[in-house]
């Protein structure tokens, strides 16, 4: 027999990352009938089979990205991930298809245009924490992020909780995280509003890198204490101190708000937003629904060789399932 639920894993799954991933792969390819491209969809059912193969997983849910441009870090700053694009037409069909995969196989799944995925995942898991910690967070369960994302790194707020890079099959937990960027998780937001991040265009501070962020963060613990002791940053014992002092006073504005943008939102009061209050049993994972594969597959054209191969490993995943709950 399982384990109680509440004594398992939470799974909270980083969608875009597995399937954008499976769109620019060269060894993803699927196309329907009307050979219309299905390679982001298709590659992502066969990671989510894969993830409940692997994992068996009694707690879990899916976090999709939909905020792009739109969303409440972009009204606060216009060049925040100005570097993406948005999907083409194929691409946003694939996009929805994806969302209403995971109900289908029993998998939970949210989505927002205000909020991303990061912030999903944050809250859902701030809202497990506080419903099952009792008084301490280690009574709260395991929360394994599914996502190789450094940024969803602050989530880990105990030292059982990890990142699980599900591709490389490699987990991080909060002490290979402060080994990689020389701070604790939940100094990641300070870290890089101090030292910015390129890939969502976060400019951080001028002139700080990771090294004199670390630096600075190991002295004064955050970003507020930073500000406070400016006269002592000028004092410090590292290389061009004064000078360090000045531009950090000169670009405060600048780290606040690219602190502000790297911080995950963690609390949600919105109540048009569903993934703002989820309780244990909203996570459940359930038996996939095979007539609704079958429908779904045949709406998006999957030829027969690929709609075959899937309801088959379906079929396989419900039978052991049920096995194992014997």
């Amino acid at each position: 027999m399982d384990e109680a639920p509440e004594a398992r894993p939470l799974f909270l799954i980083d969608a875009s990352i597995y399937i954008f991933q499976s769109h620019f792969s060269a060894y993803v390819q699927c196309t329907s009938r009307q050979d219309q491209d299905l390679s982001a969809l298709y590659g992502f059912i066969q990671f989510l089979l894969q993830f409940l193969r692997r994992a068996q997983p009694a707690l879990a849910a899916i976090a999709h990205d939909e905020s792009l441009f739109c969303g409440f870090r972009h009204a606060l700053c216009s060049n925040y991930k100005s570097n993406r694009e948005l999907p083409d037409d194929n691409l946003s069909i694939q996009l929805e298809a994806c969302h209403l995969l995971g109900e289908i196989l029993g998998l939970s799944s949210y989505r927002s245009r205000v909020y991303e995925a990061d912030d999903i995942i944050g809250t859902i898991a701030s809202q497990i924490r506080k419903a099952r910690s009792g008084s301490s967070l280690d009574d709260a369960p395991q929360i394994q992020i599914v996502s190789r994302d450094k940024d969803l790194a602050q989530l880990l707020l105990t030292d059982k909780d990890c990142l699980w890079d599900f591709s490389t099959n490699k987990r991080r937990f909060r002490s290979q995280i402060k080994a990689e960027f020389g701070v604790s998780a939940e100094q990641l937001p300070d870290f890089l509003g101090l030292a910015g991040d390129a890939a969502d265009c976060i400019s951080g501070v001028p002139g700080i890198g990771a090294v004199k962020a670390g630096q600075l963060l190991r002295e004064f613990g955050t970003l507020d204490e930073i500000y406070r002791n400016l006269d002592a940053v000028a004092q410090m014992k590292v290389r061009g101190a004064e000078q360090l002092a000045t531009v950090l006073e000169e670009n405060r504005d600048t780290a606040e708000l690219s602190r502000k943008l790297a911080t995950i939102v963690c609390e949600v009061g919105d109540r048009d937003e569903c993934f703002g209050k989820v309780s244990l049993s909203d996570l459940s994972v359930l038996t996939p629904d095979l007539d609704e594969l079958r429908s779904f597959l045949v709406e998006y054209s999957f030829g027969s060789r690929e709609s075959n191969e899937i309801v088959k490993q379906v079929a396989q995943l419900i039978k052991d399932s049920s096995a194992r709950a014997v």
